[in-house]
């Protein structure tokens, strides 16, 4: 490349510098965002696109959310949004390899690109926002943390915890918020720390401690498959707020916007009454901003990278809200609560889809 001729030939010389350097770095800012271009576009959508699945990071022993079935089947809550996102992106919610992931593991694996998108069970906080160089798409289950105790213990608030031994899991904002709860409240407890869900659960249920501690949800969910369920029961005790979202990596805005729309889209069929068994009776309706969801106006599955009907398929799929929490947590007994649309009191908001 040759030497450029000065862009200002007749000004003084210091004045002419300073404007060659300002022009040569806008003459490279563009060049090197000519070029990024491409790169940027060659992101995770091209790698799930080009592998033809999508590799979901999940819990993969929690009953209702992500689990393993005896007939090698994956089931639950969380499960089903990744299908959600198999479904948007390929066409196909069975598209899926789950990866389950114990709760040391899996921001680990978000940011290597072990896994594409980690829906597990896994709180919003600042810190994993920003020093773990996460992205957290829309709360998808509002929860907070409680106890689990035996039914004949007699213990029925905190403070009757008093002296207890208390199983958690480690690697959690679990383990923090029970120092915090206890130290707060002024009892004084023995944790019984332990990696794995399962040895988690299973120390509980063979007495070596007094209460397991977690969020509401997992305990409901663990309860359901213990021996005698009956037996134990969860505190009318809420220790802190546990927005769970789906995770994804730093830098790759676009997967991140599919990621978070995808979630968007089962809160705004569910808003409108859209569903699996009838989301082709809204085909002839006049409401615009249902026309551009379904694809049949506009092009905003284009702004995403997907398909005129990302949504259609989302939908007919795997359902909206409503429909992936009745199949998966109605079962386990927890209320809908803050889980609700905001047109029912909850939540639960879709961003505007225009």
């Amino acid at each position: 490349m040759g030497m450029a001729a000065s862009a200002c030939p007749d000004a003084p010389r210091g004045r002419c510098r300073w404007l060659n350097v300002v022009l040569a770095a806008a003459a490279l800012v563009a060049v090197v965002g000519w070029t990024a271009a491409p790169a940027a576009r060659a992101g995770m959508l091209d790698r799930v696109m080009q592998r033809g699945r999508l590799v979901c990071g999940v819990n993969g022993g929690l009953p209702g959310f992500s689990y393993l079935n005896p007939d090698g089947t994956w089931s639950g809550f969380d499960a089903d949004y990744c299908r959600a996102v198999a479904a948007a992106v390929l066409g196909n919610p069975r598209a899926v390899e789950f990866v389950p992931l114990t709760a040391a593991q899996r921001l680990p694996a978000v940011q290597t690109g072990e896994v594409d998108v980690l829906i597990r069970n896994t709180t919003w906080t600042l810190l994993r926002d920003t020093d773990n160089r996460l992205n957290f798409a829309p709360t998808i289950f509002y929860d907070g943390q409680g106890f689990m105790v035996r039914a004949r213990s007699g213990v029925r608030q905190l403070r009757d915890l008093n002296g207890a031994s208390v199983c958690v899991q480690t690697g959690t904002t679990t383990e923090l918020n029970l120092a915090d709860a206890m130290r707060a409240a002024g009892v004084s407890y023995t944790p019984v720390v332990f990696e794995e869900i399962d040895t988690t659960y299973n120390a509980y249920e063979q007495g070596r401690c007094d209460a397991v501690t977690s969020d509401k949800s997992q305990l409901a969910a663990r309860r359901s498959i213990m021996r005698n369920p009956q037996e134990h029961v969860i505190l009318d005790v809420t220790i802190s707020k546990e927005p769970l979202a789906p995770v994804v990596a730093h830098g790759d805005d676009q997967w991140y916007d599919i990621v978070k729309w995808v979630v968007f889209a089962t809160f705004f069929a569910e808003e409108q009454g859209i569903t699996s068994r009838n989301i082709d009776s809204f085909r002839t309706t006049a409401n615009p901003e249902i026309r551009r969801f379904l694809g049949l106006e506009g092009n905003l599955g284009r702004a995403l990278g997907l398909r005129a009907d990302w949504a259609v398929q989302v939908i007919r799929g795997v359902g909206n809200y409503g429909e992936i929490y009745e199949r998966n947590l109605t079962p386990l007994g927890l209320p809908r609560g803050l889980n609700r649309p905001y047109t029912q009191g909850g939540l639960l908001y879709a961003m505007p889809f225009r």
